[in-house]
């Protein structure tokens, strides 16, 4: 134990405690770190205890009320101020070259329509966090919907129900497991279904007339488990694109036909509007044709005011947009006509830095994507959510990786200095040492990365309120 040194066997980011003789490395911990006199943090329990107190999220809505105004009502009388302690919310910080950022976001919102469209890592997978914001502005500013579902869900989530058929595959341009388009044309949710398999080349005449008509379909319906808000939905919107051979479409309600018509054949994006009286109990969108075009999801709207597409990708780290066919994106975010756009991500890429160039660089590239995206969605405010707290083993002790904080620190020095709002995620859990503590709270998962459901209710108001703070009327704003 004597001789081993603090820092001796060097890893990534990190040195073990040990010691290395004639190029063979034994970890060993030193004696500082077997009597545990080494902290990474002085952070404690009552730290954390403070920090996801702050606020008090909100339960899912048992029952529907029909009286919007009186939720609206009900609604604004929340966040209470009088029981917050605003000093000690981490705010959202914006650029300096535009005061009048919350304005903006404030009057889009406000609104005829306002639809949102935010991107993210796994943090998000199954609507996390956004579902929650999305109640949220819905409340406050109307509207109703999930928004974005894919016709190939691949995890859980509670938003709506959606079942396809058997005959449909996924293909993400953010999996690494998938095989990739020639094309690129994976359009502004960055996947796509198919209920035939993907070919580079498209086929002639004659082997198309030897290809069998293929049947495929998927059932929409209002979830019970989900808010209330997003039980209403009937302005329902099917994008596809490289539709290159005939389709057929079928769409029928609770077993009756309702419309049919075929798809536009000419490899372009197009958006497929179903239009009900009421939210579908039982919506069958039934799908014929030998070749599948590309179907880039399904959107599911009340029709007006806020909308929230929850766009996840599993691994990613945000740098893949500049990547994928811009005309496709163009055209699809044309539809979309999104007005502001949220982008989380860091947490995937932080293992595999190695040094604060690298870091650099990986903010450089950030920078590109938002530019990349703005240059077409030429009207959006883009606000980024910084990574969370992340540890990895250190002396068998979880510690936070030595590059975050500069990450943290870096990704929001590139924002701010492209008119890009910034909330830093790992400052709101407390900071260095805070994701062992909130795993010790049950309000992240063991694995150290994901937020478990109640961790993502409070990290979800933590955010609300801050953006709330900064929507507030100006003459309504209680001083912070």
């Amino acid at each position: 134990m004597f001789l081993s040194q603090k820092g001796g066997v060097q890893k990534k980011q990190t040195q073990d405690d040990g010691f290395s003789y004639e190029g063979v490395s034994l970890k060993y911990p030193s004696y500082t770190t077997f009597l545990g006199l080494d902290k990474d943090s002085s952070l404690r329990r009552q730290d954390i205890l403070k920090v996801t107190e702050i606020v008090t999220p909100l339960e899912i809505e048992t029952k529907e009320n029909t009286n919007d105004v009186a939720e609206v009502q009900q609604i604004k009388q929340l966040p209470d101020f009088s029981k917050i302690d605003t000093t000690q919310l981490v705010r959202i910080r914006y650029p300096d070259s535009n005061q009048n950022f919350a304005n903006e976001l404030r009057t889009k919102l406000s609104s005829r329509s306002c639809r949102i469209l935010h991107y993210g890592d796994s943090q998000i997978e199954g609507d996390r966090i956004t579902a929650y914001l999305r109640n949220r502005l819905q409340h406050m500013y109307g509207g109703s919907g999930p928004g974005f579902i894919p016709l190939m869900p691949v995890y859980r989530q509670i938003s709506a129900i959606v079942e396809p058929s058997e005959q449909w595959q996924r293909y993400a341009f953010f999996d690494p497991t998938k095989k990739k388009f020639s094309h690129k044309k994976y359009g502004a949710f960055m996947s796509v279904s198919r209920f035939t398999d993907y070919q580079k080349t498209l086929p002639d005449s004659t082997a198309i007339d030897s290809l069998p008509i293929i049947k495929a379909s998927v059932v929409i319906g209002k979830s019970k488990k989900t808010y209330a808000k997003f039980r209403r939905f009937t302005n329902i919107g099917l994008h596809y694109g490289n539709s290159n051979f005939p389709i057929k479409i079928s769409v029928y309600n609770n077993g009756d036909l309702i419309q049919q018509d075929s798809l536009i054949a000419d490899g372009k994006y197009h958006q497929y509007k179903i239009r009900t009286s009421i939210t579908p109990t039982d919506l069958k969108i039934e799908l014929e044709g030998k070749v599948s075009a590309d179907f880039y999801g399904l959107t599911l709207d009340g029709g007006s005011r806020v909308q929230i597409d929850n766009i996840a990708m599993r691994g990613a780290s945000g740098t893949i947009f500049t990547r994928s066919n811009a005309t496709t994106y163009s055209r699809m975010v044309r539809q979309l006509k999104p007005k502001i756009v949220i982008m989380q991500y860091g947490g995937n890429t932080m293992p595999y830095l190695k040094d604060s160039t690298d870091v650099d660089n990986y903010a450089n590239r950030i920078k590109n994507q938002v530019n990349w995206i703005r240059r077409r969605a030429k009207k959006a405010s883009f606000i980024f959510i910084g990574p969370t707290d992340m540890c990895l083993p250190v002396n068998g002790k979880m510690e936070t990786y030595p590059l975050l904080p500069y990450l943290n620190e870096k990704l929001m020095n590139t924002c701010l200095d492209n008119n890009v709002a910034y909330w830093s995620m790992y400052n709101a859990m407390g900071g260095k040492g805070s994701m062992e503590l909130w795993v010790d709270e049950k309000l992240t998962a063991k694995d150290y990365m994901h937020f478990t459901w109640k961790g993502t209710k409070i990290i979800s108001e933590l955010f609300f309120t801050a953006l709330y703070l900064d929507l507030k009327e100006p003459d309504n704003n209680d001083e912070a």
